[in-house]
C-alpha cells in the first residue's frame, strides 16, 4: 500500500514537484532492494525562459525545464557505482539505483569517495524566494525597448548583433543514507547586450554589457544600455599599438577573467591531478606582492544565485585564498581534504569524477598598503599606460599548468588622461609574473557579474600591436 502511494505520488512528476522527504523514501526503498547500505544523490531542476531580438523582431524564443539526478551507490566490498540520469520518476530512480549497483562491481575498491564530514552541519545562508515569473511576450517587449534604445543612443550604432534577455528558476537537493537532506531554490534573471558600430571608412566596433539579479524587476537595464553605449563609442576611435612592454591598468572585470583562468592555482584537486602551478607544500609561499588578498565568498550578499550547499551537501563557505600575497587555504571537496587533512570547503560538484572550482572571487587590498607607487595618484601622475577591459579567448589563450597567457584584449591606450581605442592587440605573460610585478592596487572595489575586484595595475606587461 505504501509501495503503490510512493510511486503514485512521484511517478511523471519531476523535482519541482517533489518534496525531499519523497525522493529519500523512494531511494531508501531501492537501496534496500538492491540490498546497499549507504549511498548519496545529488540533484536540481531548472526552468527558463529566454529571449532575443534582431531589429525589433523577435530572433529566438525558448523555454525550457531541466532535470538531472547523479546517485552514488556504495557495495558490500565499498565501491562505487555512479549514476546519471533526467529522469526523475520514480521507474528513473529505480532504474538509475540498479545502474548505480551494477556500476558499482567496476569500482576501485583502494580508492572510494566518503560523505562529506559537513553534510549535515547547520547551513550559514538562508533559502531565497522565487520571484515572480514573467512571460514571453513580456520579456520579448523588455528586451525589444532595451535593444531601441540602444540603437538610438548614438548614431553610429547600427544594430545589437547578440542580446538576450532570461529568467531562470532553479531547486537543489542534496541526500545521503546517514540522513544529509539538503534543499534549497533560487531565482535568477539576465540581459546581455553586445552591440556593433560602424564610421564612414572605418573597421566595425563592438562592445557589450551584461547585468544579473534576483528578478526582471531589480534588472538595471538602464545602466546596462549605458553602459555599452559609452564603450562603443569610446571604441570608434581607434589606433594600432606598437608592440613592446607597458604599465598595465587591468579593469576589474579583466582581472577578475584572468585570476579565475588560473584559479586551478587554489584548487586542491588540480594539485593533486598535477595540473596546477602549485603543490602540496605551496601552503605559506609568497606568490604575489605583500598587499593583494584573494578570497572566494560563495556567501557575499552580491553574489547572485549563490547556493547554500555544494554538489557533497557540504555548506557553502567564504575561503581566504591569498592573505598579503601569501596562500593560505585551498579549495576542497569530500576527497582532497581528506588528503590534506583539513575540513571539505563547499566546493565541489558530483560526478564520476568529483570536481572543485570557485564560486566567487573577491579581490581586495590588504591592511598593510605596500604599494610601489606610494598611494600617489597613479592615473594622474603617469604619461601613458594601456587600460584593459575586458579579455578574449580565455579557453585558448590561456595554458593554466605552465602559467603563461596570450590573450587579445579591448582596451584603450590612455595618454595625458586622453583614451584612444586600441584597434587590436594581445597581452601576454606569465600569472605568477603578473602577481608579483602589480604596483598598484585601488581602494574602489567594483562589483561584477563574476566577482569583486579593483583595478588593478601591474608594469613591464609585453602587448603585441595587430595589424
Amino acid at each position: 500500500m505504501e509501495e503503490d502511494k510512493l510511486n503514485k505520488t512521484a511517478t511523471n512528476k519531476n523535482l519541482s514537484e517533489l518534496n525531499p522527504v519523497q525522493i529519500n523514501d523512494l531511494l531508501e526503498k531501492y537501496s534496500k532492494e538492491s540490498e546497499i547500505q549507504k549511498w548519496d544523490v545529488g540533484a536540481s531542476s531548472s526552468s527558463d525562459i529566454s529571449v532575443q531580438v534582431q531589429q525589433g523582431i523577435a530572433k529566438q524564443l525558448k523555454g525550457s525545464q531541466r532535470n538531472s539526478m547523479t546517485l552514488r551507490v556504495w557495495n558490500k566490498n565499498n565501491q562505487v557505482g555512479i549514476t546519471s540520469t533526467s529522469d526523475l520518476t520514480s521507474e528513473g530512480i529505480k532504474k538509475a539505483m540498479r545502474g548505480a549497483v551494477e556500476a558499482s562491481l567496476f569500482g576501485n575498491e583502494k580508492e572510494s569517495p566518503e560523505f562529506s564530514s559537513l553534510a549535515k552541519a547547520p547551513l550559514t545562508k538562508e533559502d531565497s524566494k522565487f520571484s515572480n515569473s514573467y512571460t514571453i511576450d513580456e520579456l520579448l517587449s523588455i528586451l525589444k525597448n532595451a535593444e531601441k534604445q540602444l540603437i538610438e543612443s548614438h548614431q553610429s550604432i547600427d544594430s545589437v548583433p547578440y542580446n538576450g534577455l532570461n529568467q531562470s528558476h532553479i531547486e537543489r537537493i542534496y541526500i545521503n543514507s546517514e540522513g544529509a537532506n539538503r534543499y534549497m531554490k533560487l531565482s535568477q534573471s539576465s540581459i546581455y547586450l553586445y552591440a556593433k558600430a560602424e564610421e564612414e571608412n572605418k573597421k566595425p566596433r563592438s562592445a557589450g554589457g551584461i547585468r544579473i539579479n534576483t528578478n526582471i524587476t531589480d534588472l538595471d537595464i538602464k545602466s546596462c544600455i549605458k553602459q555599452t553605449s559609452d564603450k562603443i563609442v569610446s571604441h570608434l576611435n581607434y589606433k594600432p599599438i606598437e608592440t613592446n612592454k607597458y604599465l598595465i591598468c587591468f579593469s576589474p572585470e579583466a582581472f577578475l577573467q584572468l585570476i579565475n583562468a588560473f584559479s586551478s592555482m587554489f584548487n586542491a584537486r588540480s594539485i593533486i591531478d598535477g595540473i596546477s602551478l602549485m603543490n602540496k607544500d605551496s601552503i605559506g609561499e609568497q606568490i604575489s606582492v605583500p598587499n593583494l588578498n584573494i578570497s572566494d565568498e560563495g556567501l557575499h550578499p552580491e553574489n547572485i544565485g549563490a547556493f547554500s550547499f555544494d554538489g557533497e551537501g557540504t555548506p557553502t563557505q567564504n575561503i581566504k585564498l591569498v592573505s598579503k600575497g601569501i596562500l593560505t587555504n585551498l579549495l576542497h571537496s569530500e576527497a582532497t581534504a581528506r588528503k590534506f587533512g583539513v575540513k571539505p570547503t563547499g566546493h565541489a560538484g558530483l560526478g564520476a569524477k568529483v570536481s572543485v572550482s570557485p564560486d566567487w572571487l573577491v579581490i581586495s587590498k590588504s591592511d598593510s598598503d605596500m604599494d610601489k607607487e606610494n598611494g600617489l595618484n597613479i592615473k594622474s601622475t603617469l604619461k601613458e599606460y594601456i587600460l584593459i577591459d575586458e579579455l578574449s579567448a580565455i579557453h585558448s589563450g590561456v595554458k593554466a599548468s605552465q602559467g603563461s597567457f596570450s590573450l587579445p584584449f579591448d582596451g584603450w591606450i590612455v595618454n595625458n588622461g586622453k583614451k584612444t581605442s586600441i584597434e587590436a592587440a594581445t597581452v601576454a605573460g606569465d600569472i605568477l609574473n603578473v602577481l608579483k610585478s602589480i604596483v598598484k592596487i585601488e581602494d574602489e572595489q567594483v562589483v561584477t557579474h563574476q566577482g569583486i575586484s579593483p583595478h588593478i595595475w601591474v608594469e613591464n606587461i609585453s602587448i603585441t600591436g595587430e595589424a
